[in-house]
């Protein structure tokens, strides 16, 4: 049988709130990262783009599936992790983009247009989004 990788993390708490942020904000990511990517790592079957190469380890970065609009308003979500191979541990470093989600998680963020805003840039936030629609119905 084969031996399966162990999850630990570089940060437990911070990780946690931003899975917890995903989880409420983006559930089709969620999903995908609890029931198809977690599994598939856990079973030696390193997802997403191989972004450093060491002696010991692999560090990995997994875009997961998000709408179009938050991609361009905050930036792809990311899992980073780090795989040490000989040791049989995944190393769950990060999820990004971290600013929205760890303000996600402090408190409940409104939606405007279908995106979810900051509160400490909500001017920002909706300025993009007004610039990208109107890009778009041209």
């Amino acid at each position: 049988m084969k031996q399966s990788y162990i999850f630990e993390y570089q940060n437990e708490n911070d990780f946690r709130k931003k899975e917890r942020s995903v989880r409420k904000y983006n559930m089709l990511a969620y999903k995908k990262l609890t029931f198809e990517y977690y599994p598939s790592i856990r079973n030696g079957e390193f997802l997403g783009e191989l972004v450093h190469k060491n002696q010991n380890t692999k560090s990995y970065e997994l875009v997961l599936p998000t709408d179009e609009m938050f991609v361009k308003v905050h930036g792809e979500i990311r899992l980073h992790y780090t795989v040490y191979e000989d040791k049989k541990i995944v190393l769950l470093t990060n999820i990004t983009p971290e600013g929205i989600l760890e303000e996600g998680h402090r408190a409940e963020l409104t939606a405007y247009k279908g995106v979810m805003i900051s509160k400490a840039n909500p001017e920002k936030d909706m300025f993009k989004i007004n610039l990208l629609n109107m890009m778009q119905n041209k």
